[in-house]
């Protein structure tokens, strides 16, 4: 799916936008665009896509994305298909880098901040107190008028500042450039396993959505991606299985399923082939490995990358 590049009315009787996005299912496809941007979700759930990461959302998800950033939350089915019993709600803040003028960003107190800036071009999961405290804020932000609403965001911009409970999404090398979009075949393919990961898709299936022969779409993909087309699937189910890992609540037999393999035991070998280890021995280094883990990324998250 090649991203589309969006730009937002802007009223000119105010420096940055707040808005509410309601509806079946939120409609934006695949995009990017120059503002930054939050995102709170206050109701639905499904999946979202930011940079080369996919994960899931829930009630309460909020994210903060740089400029350019190619995104798209996409709703469960329930919400497609009009079976919901409510509609998906989210509220949206778009602002730009200069948006109190050029100089606003650079000032000192701005310092702390500007890092954060800088990280949310990988996209950034808000997680914990930050969360539940700009997540009011933005919601009050609905009914503020203008002076308020600029208060607000700069308590929010407060609060993101004494955050360690920040989440980078994209990899480290992704860089969201116009000339790094896809294009042609390879649009339809990543678009269809972005939203179909999660079950069995045949080779003759993944074929038929680039309009190639099996043998022509084996041979495109591996020249493509420098692998199969059932090693990349694997590749990126088992990097959302890692993640759903991290929460023990989530039981290794349910991960495996979530994330589509259709028995555990392929699920074992396939994440023990990319990750060198089995679930089991994934999670037990996760809880050894926490507070260093923690302490790295507290160093890691005020330093530019």
């Amino acid at each position: 799916m090649k991203a589309i590049e969006v730009r937002f009315a802007k009223e000119i009787d105010k420096s940055f936008v707040v808005f509410r996005e309601t509806g079946k299912y939120f409609p934006c496809p695949w995009h990017y665009h120059p503002e930054y941007e939050f995102v709170l979700v206050t109701k639905s759930h499904g999946r979202r896509m930011v940079g080369d990461h996919i994960g899931y959302f829930d009630e309460g998800d909020l994210v903060l994305m740089g400029p350019n950033l190619p995104h798209v939350w996409v709703n469960d089915e329930s919400f497609i298909n009009g079976g919901a019993a409510y509609d998906a709600d989210a509220i949206v803040i778009h602002f730009q880098e200069n948006f109190l003028g050029k100089e606003f960003i650079n000032i000192p107190e701005m310092e702390t901040l500007k890092k954060i800036l800088d990280l949310s071009r990988r996209g950034l999961v808000i997680q914990g107190s930050a969360r539940e405290k700009i997540g009011k804020l933005m919601v009050k932000m609905m009914t503020m008028n203008g002076l308020q609403r600029l208060a607000a965001l700069m308590s929010i911009f407060d609060l993101l500042s004494q955050s360690q409970e920040l989440e980078l999404l994209a990899s480290p090398g992704y860089t969201p450039r116009q000339e790094d979009q896809l294009k042609g075949p390879t649009d339809r393919i990543n678009e269809y396993i972005m939203l179909n990961f999660h079950r069995e898709i045949s080779l003759q299936e993944i074929a038929g959505v680039s309009n190639m022969a099996v043998t022509t779409f084996c041979n495109f993909f591996k020249n493509q991606y420098r692998c199969t087309f059932i090693e990349y699937l694997n590749q990126v189910r088992i990097g959302l299985a890692c993640k759903l890992l991290a929460n023990e609540q989530n039981k290794i037999v349910q991960v495996a399923y979530e994330v589509g393999f259709n028995n555990l035991g392929n699920f074992n070998r396939q994440f023990k082939k990319i990750k060198n280890m089995t679930p089991r021995e994934y999670r037990k280094r996760l809880d050894t490995q926490l507070e260093e883990d923690s302490i790295f990324f507290n160093e890691a998250y005020i330093v530019n990358e």
